[in-house]
């Protein structure tokens, strides 16, 4: 029997916008606004990203130079980078709020010229999920956790389709050149957890550490992902030329594209799965090798403070 297309989604209810809105952020500060905000900033791409999963990019009349996606994101005015925008050229866009990490140095200066800013650095699943919501309050829809569902369910979608022989592959996946790594406790990390892998760096050194590239050389991943940005001189790195995963070419290297799906903790964050997962199914050694690889790693704990040198992490992308 011929299956009937399911309808598609009805779209996200939105409160009235006459109603104040009042919002916690990440910096612990209470924000108010006299109404749901219709001119917004976004100053990081994974913010950006979430405005439009909850159907509200027309709202968005500036944004960092990074945020890309949805493609028509690149036709609004620029202000500069997430870390250190250009405050004038903010101002000038008169925005009833400004989203922001964290971690950024303009929150201050925009306050004291009254813009409001709301703050918020997602790094983990909870914190997607989480900052879904503040967002929702922020933009004044109300059912900002159904695209949360949808995106979990779509992680574990991707999770099911790793085959047997792929579970237990001990990945190292670099986020960028220092090196950085994404730890256990990383977006990335409990994405790769969820698809069955094993990850070289214990969330214990933090969710983006920067490593002493000794470190992976004795990890001996069984698999590298890592971005085309970041793949030049990979095997030039004392003693990478002898790891396991490049001498039997168990690399997988990420498009520009690609890797801005992956680095952002967001609402591709399935998208970001799939990838790893089409990774490990590309690039899982045989069983045998899993085990015997199992059997190094069991020796890396105890060096894994000597060998890796944690840092305040890459900026949230």
């Amino acid at each position: 029997m011929q299956q009937v297309p399911s309808a598609p989604p009805a779209p996200l209810a939105q409160a009235p916008a006459s109603q104040p809105v009042r919002v916690i952020d990440d910096r612990g500060r209470t924000v108010v606004l006299p109404r749901a905000p219709q001119r917004i900033v976004s100053l990081l791409p994974s913010l950006s990203e979430t405005v439009c999963a909850l159907e509200q990019c027309q709202r968005l009349v500036g944004v960092d130079r990074y945020s890309n996606w949805p493609a028509h994101l690149t036709q609004l005015p620029q202000v500069g980078g997430g870390l250190d925008p250009n405050i004038e050229a903010i101002v000038a866009l008169r925005p009833e709020v400004v989203l922001m990490a964290t971690s950024s140095r303009a929150a201050a200066r925009l306050e004291a010229l009254g813009v409001p800013v709301v703050a918020l650095e997602p790094k983990s699943h909870a914190d997607v999920q989480r900052v879904l919501g503040k967002v929702g309050q922020v933009l004044g829809v109300p059912d900002a956790q159904r695209v949360w569902r949808v995106i979990d369910a779509g992680v574990q979608a991707a999770a099911q389709s790793v085959p047997p022989e792929a579970r237990g592959a001990r990945v190292y996946f670099e986020v960028n050149r220092g090196p950085y790594g994404a730890g256990a406790s990383s977006f990335i990390g409990e994405t790769l957890t969820r698809l069955g892998a094993r990850n070289i760096l214990p969330a214990a050194l933090g969710p983006f550490p920067k490593l002493n590239p000794e470190f992976v050389v004795r990890a001996n991943p069984d698999i590298i992902m890592v971005g085309a940005r970041s793949v030049e001189g990979l095997a030039e790195r004392p003693g990478w030329h002898a790891l396991t995963a490049l001498r039997q070419e168990r690399l997988c290297v990420f498009t520009p594209t690609e890797s801005d799906v992956l680095v952002r903790p967001g609402p591709r964050m399935a998208e970001g799965a799939r990838l790893m997962a089409r990774c490990l199914s590309d690039k899982a050694p045989r069983p045998q090798a899993l085990r015997a690889g199992a059997a190094v790693q069991a020796g890396q704990g105890a060096s894994a403070a000597a060998s890796a040198s944690t840092a305040p992490g890459v900026p949230a992308r």
